[in-house]
């Protein structure tokens, strides 16, 4: 099959490498399209860890399945899937808590394991989640982001009728903004510092948008931190109002750090909450896309098959695009 494998930190192929197979519990699935993410930039980079190079990249993909292993008993040649990529061991003492994201032995299709950067990719039964009749399609490859932040607004669980802000209008600021507004939360504030990803997020979301200046005497009861910076951390945290709450979703480097005052948090009673990756909120997201199709499709602004995968990387790092998609059968 034809695949991107990331032989080296910074160093691509599109190749030839041999089909997947499904393992007993598990199926093979032709990839229609597979996002691309920030995640993925650091793992085609390096710096996630060299030592799991080489590696076929793709963590978000929907597609048919192809194959299916002996022992799987749900699904069937034709049907149409979303993946979850998180792995779970079951058996650490948080998967035993119903914790899997916290996993001790935690790993990812596309990011432990090879992924759906490819024709094709074998997923565990577990994984699988089928897509309804007359799903709307088009919104399909939003599966997985949407769970992540059907995860966080978990975290968060922001009261309706009270002002959000976002920091950050790349897809996950601008998926979670929407879905504020989906909860009746508002009026949401988007703060980015790129004037592009700012016009987008007021036209695909409909929330107010402004940079970080501007935004500097903003207060609100729920803040997202949605850009990984320690920077927007430390305004995010400023921009929480009294008895507020912030949620951090971006991803940082593991080496960040930033300043907080705990007498702040005492005399304010401020409430932070994390949220990593996904757990139990991919039925609710695939809820949430079908319902909602037409104010989360607009979000995927660009796709690319695999063999302009450089063009991708280069528009997701331009940040000119939302959601860049690849689709491995486009122009084969």
């Amino acid at each position: 099959m034809h695949a991107v494998v990331v032989e080296a930190p910074d160093r691509l192929a599109v190749t030839q490498v041999p089909d997947p197979a499904p393992a007993s519990g598990g199926v093979v699935i032709a990839v229609r399209a597979c996002g691309i993410c920030g995640t993925d930039l650091h793992l085609v980079a390096g710096d996630l860890g060299a030592d799991r190079l080489p590696l076929i990249p793709g963590h978000e993909p929907y597609g048919e399945v192809v194959a299916v292993g002996a022992e799987v008993g749900g699904y069937a040649v034709g049907d149409l899937v979303a993946v979850d990529p998180s792995l779970h061991c079951g058996r650490c003492v948080p998967c035993r808590r119903g914790q899997g994201n916290m996993c001790l032995r935690w790993g990812a299709i596309g990011a432990t394991r090879p992924g759906a950067w490819a024709q094709f990719t074998a997923v565990p039964e577990a994984n699988l989640y089928r897509l309804p009749e007359s799903f709307p399609l088009e919104a399909a490859p939003l599966a997985e982001p949407v769970a992540c932040a059907v995860r966080g607004l978990h975290r968060l669980n922001p009261r309706p009728d009270e002002p959000a802000i976002v920091f950050g209008a790349g897809t996950m600021g601008l998926i979670l903004a929407i879905m504020l507004d989906l909860r009746g939360v508002g009026p949401v504030t988007v703060v980015d510092v790129n004037p592009a990803r700012r016009e987008l997020a007021e036209r695909l979301t409909g929330a107010r948008a402004c940079d970080p200046e501007e935004a500097a005497h903003l207060r609100a009861p729920w803040v997202i931190e949605a850009t990984g910076s320690p920077r927007a951390f430390a305004q995010a945290l400023d921009s929480v109002a009294r008895a507020g709450h912030l949620l951090v979703f971006g991803v940082a480097s593991p080496q960040a750090t930033a300043t907080v005052s705990p007498y702040r948090i005492y005399a304010d009673e401020l409430t932070i909450v994390g949220s990593m990756a996904i757990l139990n909120s991919f039925p609710p997201a695939i809820d949430v896309i079908r319902r909602h199709a037409a104010r989360l499709a607009p979000l995927i602004t660009d796709g690319f098959g695999l063999d302009r995968i450089e063009d991708a990387l280069a528009l997701v790092r331009s940040g000119r695009t939302v959601k860049t998609v690849l689709t491995p059968e486009a122009g084969r």
